[in-house]
C-alpha cells in the first residue's frame, strides 16, 4: 500500500508541474496528511488547496507590478505624518486609496512646496493601486521626457505610446524642477492628452498653476495641458515646511551626547545653515 501511495505520489507531482501549479506541488502531500488526520473530505481538501495556490499566484503578480512600475521608494499612508501636515485631508487620501478613482479615469495632482510629502503620498498611492491589480508606471518628468525624445529619435515612439496607452495609472513626479525643452514639452502633452479619460494621472508639482509655463514653455500648451489635467480631478495641497529642513535644524539645534550646547552657539549654527540654504 505505501508502495502505490508513493508511486501515486511521484505521479501526482508530476501531473502539478506539468499543469504549473507549483504551490499546490509544495503543499499537496502535507495537507495530504493534516486533511486525514482532521477527517477531512476530498472537497475540503482541495478547496484548501486551491486557495493556496491562487493567493501564492496574487502574491507572485504583486510583486511583478510593483517590479514593473519602477518606484524608486516603497512609501505607504501608514508612513506618512499627517499632523505635520494639517492641509492634507486625510479622508480624501484613504478613500483615495480604494483606487475607485482609477475605475473613473480620474486624476490626481499634488502641489506644495519641496520635501513636503507629495512624492510620498502619491508613491503610496500607487502602491496601493499595484496591490489591488492595477498596471501602474512611475515616472519623473524629466526622465519621461527624455525616454520620448530617445524613443522618437530611435523611431520607437509609437512602442512606447502603446506600453504607456496599457495603463492603469500613470505617476509624473516633480513636475516643475526642470524646464521641458520645446520638443520635450510637446511629447509629454501628447502623453498626457492621449491618458485623458483613458488612464489616471498622479501629478506631483512644486509650481502653482500660474507658473506652469516655465516648464511647459508655451501658455497655448500650458492650458492645454491643465485643461486635461484637471478635468475630473482630485487637488490636494501639501502646505508647509519642508521635511527635510525641519531635519536638517533639529539636528543643528540638538546639542552633543551628555552635553549642553550654548544658547548663543545654536542660534549662531540655525542663522548659519539658514544663510546657506
Amino acid at each position: 500500500m505505501k508502495q502505490l501511495e508513493s508511486t501515486s505520489m511521484v505521479l501526482l507531482r508530476h501531473h502539478l508541474k506539468a499543469l504549473r501549479l507549483p504551490t499546490i506541488t509544495a503543499e499537496c502531500e502535507k495537507l495530504a496528511r493534516q486533511a486525514a488526520a482532521d477527517n477531512a473530505d476530498h472537497l475540503t481538501y482541495l478547496l484548501q488547496l486551491t486557495e493556496l495556490e491562487l493567493l501564492e499566484r496574487e502574491r507572485k503578480a504583486a510583486e511583478r507590478r510593483l517590479k514593473a512600475a519602477h518606484f524608486p521608494t516603497h512609501k505607504t499612508l501608514e508612513g506618512f505624518d499627517f499632523a505635520a501636515r494639517p492641509s492634507v485631508n486625510k479622508l480624501l487620501v484613504c478613500e483615495l486609496a480604494r483606487c475607485e478613482y482609477i475605475d473613473r479615469r480620474e486624476n490626481v495632482l499634488f502641489v506644495g512646496n519641496p520635501g513636503t510629502g507629495k512624492t510620498h503620498l502619491a508613491t503610496a498611492l500607487a502602491m496601493a493601486a499595484c496591490g489591488r491589480g492595477y498596471r501602474v508606471r512611475f515616472f519623473r518628468l524629466t526622465e519621461l521626457a527624455t525616454l520620448l525624445m530617445e524613443a522618437r529619435d530611435e523611431r520607437s515612439l509609437l512602442g512606447l505610446k502603446s506600453r504607456l496607452a496599457k495603463l492603469d495609472l500613470l505617476v509624473l513626479d516633480e513636475l516643475g524642477y526642470v524646464p521641458a525643452s520645446k520638443v520635450g514639452a510637446e511629447l509629454l502633452f501628447d502623453v498626457i492628452s492621449s491618458a485623458y479619460e483613458r488612464t489616471s494621472l498622479i501629478v506631483t508639482t512644486n509650481l502653482p498653476f500660474e507658473s506652469w509655463t516655465e516648464v511647459l514653455g508655451s501658455e497655448r500648451l500650458t492650458g492645454a495641458t491643465l485643461d486635461r489635467l484637471t478635468h475630473r480631478c482630485q487637488i490636494i495641497e501639501t502646505k508647509g515646511e519642508s521635511y527635510r529642513l525641519h531635519d536638517a535644524k533639529a539636528r543643528i539645534r540638538r546639542p552633543p551626547d551628555n552635553e549642553q550646547a550654548d544658547p548663543g552657539d545654536q542660534r549662531e549654527a540655525l542663522e548659519g545653515g539658514q544663510t546657506s540654504s
